[in-house]
């Protein structure tokens, strides 16, 4: 397959959907924790707002600034952690970032949507935009709960 035929492919109408569509857009007034995560290598940006209860993911909001597999990814993301724990949102980025590298399958579900971006794995440079999104929701969830610790001493 030529470079441009896998370059249209990485870059598919589902892609290009799911950027089109990110739910959680927009930032939530009195978040547990926000975290902003940069992408050094294009810019992308994503800011991450969580509430939290037990654990789990109540509330997000986000502003996403990315390219479109940047986007795509940021609504995966937003589909699958609302309603997951903190350790099933980690191991979602543990998973996503192996099948990135090639050295692991897509991600269980409720990752498993990011199935879509399988083709970016021969796409080193756009690796850290897919990753802003669940890595923003990853360390914000941690926040939360290290905050949710502190006030209960």
């Amino acid at each position: 397959m030529s470079a441009d035929a896998d370059l249209i492919k990485l870059y598919s109408a589902r892609i290009l959907a799911l950027a089109a569509d990110i739910p959680h857009l927009g930032r939530l007034s009195t978040p547990d924790a926000t975290v902003k995560r940069r992408s050094p290598l294009c810019g992308s940006t994503v800011t991450a707002d969580v509430e939290t209860k037990d654990g789990v993911l109540t509330a997000l909001g986000q502003d996403v600034k990315a390219c479109a597999l940047g986007q795509a990814a940021a609504a995966v993301t937003a589909r699958a952690a609302l309603g997951a724990t903190q350790a099933q949102v980690e191991k979602g980025r543990d998973q996503l970032r192996a099948m990135l590298k090639g050295t692991g399958p897509v991600p269980d579900a409720p990752f498993d949507g990011f199935e879509v971006l399988s083709p970016a794995v021969s796409y080193k440079n756009r690796h850290a935009s897919i990753l802003l999104s669940i890595e923003s929701i990853a360390e914000a969830m941690a926040n939360a709960d290290q905050a949710d610790r502190v006030s209960e001493l």
